[in-house]
């Protein structure tokens, strides 16, 4: 089978977004926009820091729009539970973003020191990420549902001095490690209220008597400015490091990728302790000087069309996970809410089926536009855009200034090498490694105190993803599934994205995951786990009718020889499918890094 023809004979091409179209677009001419492009001159966009003194995310984040037009704009319009809002303008997220970098500096926390945060989507997250940078301090994120020990970890790892939480997390998940912590000096709870726990200072208290900082530190932009910690298959997570250049990459990708226009009112529903919530929950929308929504509670169907109507939003960026749950909840759950500002949704996380790429049509009167990048990417690498044509089930084309191909690899799984240099897969639909040429802004610049397991990632001038995928001959991209993910039965390459997305058609399937299990005559077959949707349950004749509708489809070669039913799969907090869990589980294997799994509630 070749992954993305099947997919792209079923789905054909949806024509450009009139909605989106009625707003001219960043980008019109793909062809000619690739052409003329250079990291160089959208560097020009951006404004530097005062003085000629470098670059520094913060600056063109927050503070050229704090003493411009837009000082008054809203930056950042917080929804609570109950539906209201409060907000904070581009000056007053100047002001305390300026008063958490003199707090950072009264204590010593100076440059290249890392502060951390354990936090929701609660305004002091925001203040701490961009008050961190302009005190040419490093930040990382963590998310708020780690344990003790993946924090105690990620902290150790990386150095933390500082770390900003609340009362409760600290509660439960830093001071039963406190002590295992030497380096981690400062503790600011968001909530003190006046009477911060002990070894612990109170942030609200300290922001009221910190002095003004002044002039934003002089930063360039090979400086470290973020890590962002990316589990593995093995138990020791990788600290990607990132500099304040990649605010190049997250301007340009906001402008392409996510169409941004000043005006807009955008929302990114991405959890801030993952990658998406900083480079495009934070960065990419400020950098833009829009108003950016984050809602402070999580995913409810009916609540989530309340906010896309009552906040007016026109950009919205969410997961295909999130997505596929307001597919299973239906589409009419939609039909009673205005969402006549939204213009175009973006999609990251997962590769999006394209039954949902359509479904949006139905629910927004609009596709999802795919898009595809790593943690290690920094920024969009490979995106469909607002005046293209989308073929559901591809994950689009390259943004300009990126450089993709595919690199053939050998029956182990290693690049192939002729002369020094890595061979390239040019045939269309032929199945290679997704590659990118290093250069772009946004590319991580290390693993932390890891050298040689990054330089691994580096073959032949490449970077290497890790991701196996197809080009169609007009060279949109099609996932096919991570490299260790493929299944190989009877001679075929088997991707399981494709085979979800099969699944995914039949009128009782929410969800599935797909996995190889072992098998003595093909090597490998095909095991599927299903959820199932509201008023089904699961019995041996659905499991039959489920695999005899994908037999149809995809032919018994590839289609699954077995199928259970589960509850619900075990993904990531940013909505990735963990298969290698799934086959973990099967075969009886050690579970790896299971710290950023979601835990069902």
């Amino acid at each position: 089978m070749t992954a993305g023809t099947e997919s792209s004979t079923r789905w054909p091409p949806i024509p450009k977004n009139v909605r989106a179209l009625a707003v001219p677009p960043n980008l019109v001419d793909y062809d000619e926009t690739c052409a003329a492009f250079t990291w160089d001159e959208a560097r020009h966009a951006l404004s530097g820091l005062p003085g000629n003194r470098g670059l520094n995310i913060a600056y063109e984040a927050v503070d050229r729009h704090a003493a411009g037009a837009r000082a008054r704009h809203e930056a950042l319009r917080f929804v609570r539970g109950d539906g209201t809002t409060h907000s904070l303008t581009y000056a007053q997220l100047a002001e305390q973003t300026g008063r958490f970098a003199s707090v950072l500096r009264g204590l010593g926390i100076g440059r290249g020191d890392r502060v951390f945060s354990l936090l929701g989507r609660v305004p002091a997250l925001y203040i701490a990420v961009l008050g961190t940078f302009k005190n040419a301090s490093v930040f990382c994120p963590l998310f708020s549902a780690f344990g003790p020990e993946p924090v105690r970890q990620r902290l150790q790892l990386g150095g933390g001095r500082a770390l900003v939480t609340t009362r409760a997390l600290y509660r439960k998940k830093v001071a039963p490690i406190r002590d295992r912590l030497p380096d981690l000096r400062y503790v600011f709870l968001v909530d003190a209220d006046g009477h911060p726990e002990p070894d612990t200072l109170d942030l609200a208290a300290l922001l009221l008597e910190a002095p003004p900082y002044g002039e934003i530190a002089a930063t360039q932009g090979e400086d470290m400015a973020l890590l962002h910690f990316t589990s593995g298959t093995t138990g020791t997570p990788k600290g990607a490091v990132h500099v304040h250049d990649a605010v190049t990459a997250h301007y340009a990708t906001g402008r392409f990728a996510l169409d941004l226009h000043q005006d807009d009112v955008y929302w990114c529903t991405a959890d801030p302790g993952w990658v998406t919530g900083t480079s495009y929950g934070i960065i990419a929308p400020l950098a833009h000087g829009v108003t950016a929504i984050v809602d402070e509670e999580e995913l409810d169907a009916d609540r989530w069309y309340r906010v896309l109507a009552e906040q007016r939003v026109t950009v919205w960026y969410t997961a295909p996970t999130a997505l596929r749950m307001l597919m299973k909840a239906g589409a009419d759950r939609a039909a009673g809410h205005d969402l006549t500002a939204l213009r175009f949704v973006a999609s990251v996380g997962e590769p999006l089926n394209p039954e949902v790429v359509m479904w949006g049509q139905e629910a927004f009167g609009q596709p999802i536009h795919d898009n595809w990048w790593q943690t290690e990417t920094g920024g969009i690498m490979i995106a469909n855009y607002a005046a293209t044509p989308i073929r559901p089930g591809s994950m689009g084309r390259p943004l300009p200034g990126v450089e993709a191909a595919l690199v053939a690899r050998d029956e182990l799984g290693a690049p192939v090498m002729r002369g020094g240099e890595v061979v390239l897969v040019t045939e269309p639909d032929a199945l290679g490694e997704l590659a990118l040429r290093p250069g772009w802004p946004s590319m991580f610049r290390g693993y932390l105190g890891e050298e040689e397991r990054y330089r691994r990632a580096f073959v032949g001038g490449w970077y290497l993803s890790g991701d196996l995928a197809r080009r169609d001959s007009d060279g949109y991209y099609w996932f096919v599934g991570r490299g260790d993910d493929v299944i190989k039965s009877s001679g075929h390459l088997i991707g399981p994205f494709e085979v979800e997305s099969s699944l995914m058609e039949h009128e009782a399937v929410a969800e599935a995951g797909v996995i190889g299990i072992p098998d003595p005559v093909a090597g490998e077959v095909v095991k599927a786990f299903v959820e199932l949707k509201p008023g089904w349950e699961p019995s041996e004749a659905l499991r039959l009718d489920i695999i005899g509708f994908a037999r149809k489809r995809l032919g018994p070669a590839v289609a699954p020889r077995e199928l259970d039913f589960t509850a619900s799969l075990p993904k990531t907090r940013s909505g990735k499918i963990l298969r290698r869990l799934l086959k973990a589980r099967e075969l009886g294997l050690p579970e790896g890094d299971t710290s950023t799994v979601e835990v069902p509630r």
